[in-house]
């Protein structure tokens, strides 16, 4: 009798072994528009990693910045048939064929920073319009709420077009700061480039004049204060802030040189990983969505960093 049920038992053994090897692991594909923006990287990265660690097969993806690729890829992942898909700071809007085409084929979407689509679970976001007030408030703050403001935006992507949006309706109500120049970001394949260009432009038609700078996002950041110490502008004369995080918005903010005082940083490793714990507890564990977020929207914390607390930033 026990040999004929330890024998039972080792078939039961074999034959669940045998539908888990023929099932597969979960797939989960991962798609960030562009890998040369920090951002993108960090969050797509991140959410690859904490898959990977849950066993999971993960087909990571890079869009570099061009939207034609962008829906290739999606629906490259819709016709492997994975079983649920992560686009960091994607285009719902302009892949709404591809978000419908997810839905419709039974297979679950998050995004991060990209923005609500109705063919969607939500979006991770932080609260865009809350660290727009923030970063202008510091800047505004370091400008003694006088002067001559520079900015660098870019509107093609929501995050920072709200971001610029909030410091209007600052500039609208402290009139003592005026915006005296302004350059807006239009490439994205290319935007290192295109900031360059045209913030060097920009500094040259306003030399002299220039007692501020708003950045829509630290990327860009970098390349102004670059450009800004090579002309040989010292630490506080003309201040700058901006929005992202990061170790080299951390060291930047640390360094004496540098003209970066502060950022609002967004925890985009954090995002990345409750991507993937969302699509954990929703596909696999058959959560509601309710259990996260009741709105298109699940929002994280960001915190300001400047010189008071960035000591604890660093590592």
């Amino acid at each position: 009798m026990q040999r004929r049920s330890f024998t039972a038992a080792l078939a039961a053994t074999a034959f669940v072994a045998a539908t888990a090897k023929a099932a597969g692991p979960f797939q989960l594909g991962v798609i960030g528009f562009q890998f040369s923006s920090e951002t993108h990287a960090r969050v797509a990265n991140a959410a690859a990693a904490a898959a990977k660690a849950k066993g999971w097969s993960v087909t990571l993806l890079n869009s570099e910045g061009s939207l034609p690729k962008h829906a290739e890829q999606f629906e490259a992942l819709i016709a492997k048939k994975v079983d649920a898909i992560i686009i960091a700071m994607g285009k719902p809007i302009e892949a709404d064929a591809q978000f419908k085409a997810a839905k419709d084929a039974g297979i679950p979407v998050i995004t991060v920073q990209a923005g609500s689509s109705p063919h969607s679970l939500f979006d991770i976001q932080s609260n865009e319009y809350k660290i727009g007030a923030e970063a202008a408030l510091n800047l505004l703050g370091a400008m003694g709420y006088q002067g001559n403001l520079l900015t660098v935006r870019f509107d093609a992507n929501a995050a920072s077009r709200i971001r610029g949006r909030v410091l209007d309706v600052v500039l609208s109500e402290n009139q003592g700061v005026k915006e005296i120049g302004k350059f807006t970001m239009a490439r994205t394949q290319s935007w290192r480039d295109d900031v360059r260009a045209g913030v060097q432009a920009l500094l040259l038609q306003n030399q002299g004049k220039i007692n501020g700078i708003w950045v829509s996002f630290d990327g860009q950041a970098y390349i102004v204060d670059d450009l800004l110490q090579a002309q040989g502008v010292k630490r506080g004369q003309i201040p700058m802030v901006s929005i992202d995080g990061g170790p080299e918005s951390f060291a930047r903010i640390n360094d004496p040189n540098s003209l970066l005082l502060a950022t609002v940083n967004v925890p985009f490793e954090a995002m990345g990983n409750q991507a993937v714990d969302a699509i954990e507890a929703i596909v696999i564990r058959k959560q509601p969505k309710s259990s996260f977020t009741s709105c298109p929207y699940l929002f994280v914390d960001a915190v300001l960093v400047d010189q008071s607390n960035v000591k604890q930033f660093l590592k």
